[in-house]
């Protein structure tokens, strides 16, 4: 019996990885802390454990290309989908994207509802290509609908105070970052590229 149950979590830990479209499986055992003393290891390994998905609140990962952002965003989903919570990963302009063709179908409502079943949607990438007016209101539309209602996980390359280059409606930029900051967990990954550094050790290495 006990096996037929290990079994059984197993299938449903390995659907709910499945159908979160995780771009690369990478998890926070990967994760080189010792590589990124700028990071707070233990509080990450406490977000893991997975209160402020219970909680609702929004994790904000903010740092240059290569600083570890997307790899901490994704270990957190993987942990998520162990704990067998409904998780997705997707860009900000993928899920942009899908929203502009939902509304020339006239299905935004619908789009918008499945994004709201998810119990942690990861948004990769928020600041990377500025968005028309109408994208930045669907990104507007999928935060807002979760916030304090369902947790999200962004990834940015933006300190706040430059996210008015890609939200060009100063109002709207405002309300966003109200609705994102308010009881997140904001972390900093810091300027330096880890795979910079890697691929420079690695050249290194075959030159020795």
């Amino acid at each position: 019996l006990q096996m037929e149950r290990d079994e059984r979590d197993r299938h449903a830990v390995e659907n709910r990885l499945r159908d979160a479209h995780l771009p690369r499986f990478k998890t926070l055992e990967d994760f080189d802390f010792a590589q990124a003393p700028q990071l707070p290891a233990a509080k990450i390994r406490d977000l893991a454990e997975g209160g402020y998905i219970e909680r609702s609140e929004p994790v904000v990962l903010i740092g240059e290309c290569g600083s570890g952002k997307t790899h901490l965003a994704t270990g957190l989903a993987v942990a998520a989908c162990r704990q067998r919570r409904r998780v997705r990963f997707v860009t900000a302009s993928a899920l942009v994207n899908e929203l502009v063709e939902a509304k020339q179908n006239n299905c935004v409502k619908r789009v918008l509802a499945k994004w709201m079943r998810f119990d942690l949607i990861v948004l990769d990438e928020v600041g990377y290509v500025p968005l028309a007016d109408i994208g930045a209101e669907f990104l507007f539309q999928v935060i807002a609908e979760r916030a304090e209602l369902a947790a999200f996980i962004i990834t940015t390359n933006l300190p706040f105070s430059e996210w008015t280059t890609v939200f060009p409606n100063p109002r709207l930029c405002k309300a966003l970052l109200d609705r994102i900051t308010d009881r997140a967990h904001i972390i900093e990954t810091g300027s330096e590229s880890f795979r910079f550094k890697r691929s420079l050790e690695r050249r290194a290495k075959k030159k020795g």
